[in-house]
């Protein structure tokens, strides 16, 4: 990995689908990655393994749903949890971002596109990882 390789992945973390997005090099720009389907964390943790070794991010991005209030939700306790088994496979930096919001504003994106959601939930979990990866991009010091 170059030392001047600002590449991040970014989980919107989900029970069943896990969104992925992963920045440009210059840590400017989040893109659309995939959606992986999931059966457990254990899963998840074994499918996500080769997505880190091949792109050797400077470090993950994960959402982390507060309430409104700023509170930590319940999924957050969840998220916890996985963050913990995912130092079993990644020892880079892993970043907790407030994803309030996130996947009404994919929702609204795909709208203003003249489409609908509907089925196309893994279309909107990778959507909903590109804005939390934007998020975490905009706020990084250049």
């Amino acid at each position: 990995m170059s030392d001047y390789s600002r590449t991040f992945l970014a989980i919107d973390y989900g029970h069943r689908r896990i969104g992925l997005a992963k920045s440009d090099p210059t840590g400017l720009i989040a893109s659309a990655l995939k959606t992986l389907e999931v059966k457990s964390d254990s899963h998840a943790l074994e499918l996500l393994r080769p997505l880190i070794e091949e792109y050797e991010p400077n470090g993950l991005v994960i959402g982390y749903p507060l309430h409104t209030s700023g509170e930590p939700s319940d999924t957050c306790r969840k998220i916890d949890k996985f963050v913990e088994r995912l130092k079993d496979i990644y020892s880079g930096p892993i970043h907790k971002v407030d994803e309030r919001y996130s996947s009404s504003e994919a929702a609204d994106i795909i709208h203003a596109h003249g489409k609908k959601v509907g089925q196309d939930k893994k279309r909107l979990d990778r959507l909903a990882a590109v804005i939390i990866l934007q998020r975490f991009l905009d706020e990084l010091p250049r």
